[in-house]
C-alpha cells in the first residue's frame, strides 16, 4: 500500500513538471505575449547632393617675386650729402632719394662754359675776317689765300665749339648723377650708406634696393597633365590664379601671365607665373603662398567627401529614402575643397548620409540626427 502511494506521488510530480515546462513562456513573462523583435533605427547625419558650378583647379606652393627690382648705385666718385627717405618706406616714381656732393662737377661745368665762350668769341672774329676778306677780294685788295685761310679758321673754331658743347653736356649729365631718384614706385630697403660716406661706381654693395609691390608675380609649378587645358583656358581668357598667405584668410586674385617653354624632365612639372594686382600689398616679395590655379568651371554634382564609402566593387554612398538607407554606387571624378565631384550615380537633390555609416547596410531604418529614433 505504501509502495503504491509512492508511485502515485511520483506520477503526480512528473505531470506537474511537464505542465510547468510546457507553460514556461507564460509564467516567465508574467502572462504577456510578445510579437517579433523590432528593427533598430540608426541615427545618422545627412547632407544634400548639390548640382552647382565646380572649378577645375590645381593647388600648388608659389613664391612672390617683384616685377621690377633695382639696386641703386652711384655713377660718380663722391660723398653722400643727404638721404631723403626712411628705411623701408614706400616711394613714388621720381622721388628724390640721395643727394651726392656735386661741387667738383659744378667747377668743371663753369670751366667748360668759359672755354665755350672763348671759342665762340674767336669764331665771331674768324667770321668777321671772312666777310672782310670777301669784300677786299672783290676790290682786288687781297689775295684768295687770305680768304681761304679765314674760312678754314672759322671752320676749325666751329668744330671746336661743338667739342666744347659736348664736353659741357657730358659734365651736366655727370651732374645729374649726383641726385638719385626712384625709377618706379615701390618699397625701398634699408639705406646701406649714410651722410658722409664715400661712394664710387666700383662698389659692390648697392646704396639701397627698390622692389615694385603692385603688381607682383607669383611663380609656381603645375603637373604637365594640366598644361594642355591651361593653354586652352589662356587662349579663351578664362584662367585665374588665387594666392593666399598660409595661416591667413587674405588673398589676391590675378591671371596667368606666362607659362615656361619647357617641362622639367626630372619632376614632370612646368613653371607658371601669375600676375597679381596687389594694390593693398598683401603679397610681399619672397613670401611662400598657397596658390590655386582655376583652369575652368563646369557643372557637377557634389557631396561631402565623408559621404563617399569604398568597397571592393568601387565607391558608393548611402542614400536615405523612405526612412531607410540604400546603397548607391557612384563614380568620383575629383575632390574640391572637402567635397567630392560625382561623375555618375547621383543627379542632385538626394539625401546622402555623411556620418553613421558603420552601422548601416542595405535597407537599414535610419532617422536624421536630432529627430527621435521612434518617430
Amino acid at each position: 500500500m505504501k509502495k503504491r502511494n509512492l508511485m502515485i506521488l511520483a506520477g503526480a510530480l512528473g505531470i506537474a513538471a511537464l505542465a510547468a515546462y510546457v507553460t514556461r513562456t507564460s509564467w516567465m513573462s508574467g502572462g504577456s505575449v510578445q510579437g517579433p523583435p523590432r528593427a533598430r533605427v540608426v541615427s545618422v547625419e545627412l547632407a544634400k547632393a548639390e548640382r552647382k558650378p565646380v572649378p577645375v583647379d590645381v593647388d600648388s606652393i608659389g613664391t612672390v617675386t617683384p616685377i621690377s627690382s633695382v639696386a641703386l648705385k652711384s655713377r660718380v666718385e663722391t660723398t653722400i650729402v643727404s638721404v631723403h627717405f626712411e628705411d623701408g618706406a614706400k616711394v613714388n616714381k621720381g622721388d628724390l632719394l640721395f643727394t651726392l656732393d656735386a661741387r667738383q662737377i659744378d667747377a668743371l661745368i663753369e670751366q667748360a662754359e668759359g672755354v665755350l665762350a672763348k671759342d665762340q668769341a674767336q669764331l665771331e672774329a674768324a667770321l668777321r675776317d671772312v666777310r672782310r676778306f670777301g669784300d677786299l677780294i672783290g676790290k682786288g685788295a687781297t689775295t684768295q689765300v687770305n680768304l681761304d685761310n679765314a674760312k678754314t679758321q672759322a671752320d676749325i673754331l666751329t668744330g671746336t665749339i661743338k667739342a666744347d658743347q659736348s664736353a659741357l653736356d657730358n659734365l651736366r649729365v655727370q651732374k645729374s648723377y649726383t641726385t638719385i631718384r626712384a625709377p618706379f614706385s615701390g618699397r625701398i630697403s634699408v639705406a646701406n650708406v649714410k651722410v658722409g660716406n664715400f661712394v664710387r661706381p666700383a662698389d659692390t654693395a648697392p646704396l639701397a634696393v627698390i622692389n615694385q609691390m603692385a603688381p607682383v608675380y607669383v611663380t609656381f609649378a603645375i603637373p604637365q597633365r594640366a598644361l594642355v587645358e591651361l593653354r586652352d583656358a589662356m587662349a579663351a581668357g578664362g584662367s585665374k590664379v588665387i594666392a593666399t598667405i598660409p595661416g591667413h584668410q587674405r588673398s589676391e586674385d590675378g591671371k596667368v601671365a606666362m607659362v615656361e617653354n619647357t617641362v622639367d624632365a626630372t619632376t614632370g612639372m612646368v613653371t607658371v607665373r601669375g600676375i597679381m594686382n596687389n594694390e593693398n600689398e598683401t603679397l610681399w616679395p619672397g613670401t611662400l603662398v598657397n596658390t590655386r590655379l582655376i583652369i575652368r568651371t563646369e557643372d557637377g554634382v557634389t557631396v561631402p567627401t565623408a559621404a563617399v564609402q569604398r568597397s571592393q566593387s568601387g565607391n558608393f554612398v548611402f542614400v536615405m529614402k523612405d526612412g531607410k538607407a540604400h546603397v548607391q554606387p557612384v563614380t568620383v571624378s575629383r575632390t574640391f575643397q572637402g567635397s567630392s565631384v560625382i561623375a555618375s550615380g547621383l543627379s542632385g537633390g538626394e539625401d546622402v548620409i555623411v556620418d553613421g555609416q558603420l552601422l548601416l547596410s542595405e535597407g537599414t531604418p535610419v532617422a536624421p540626427r536630432g529627430a527621435k529614433a521612434g518617430a
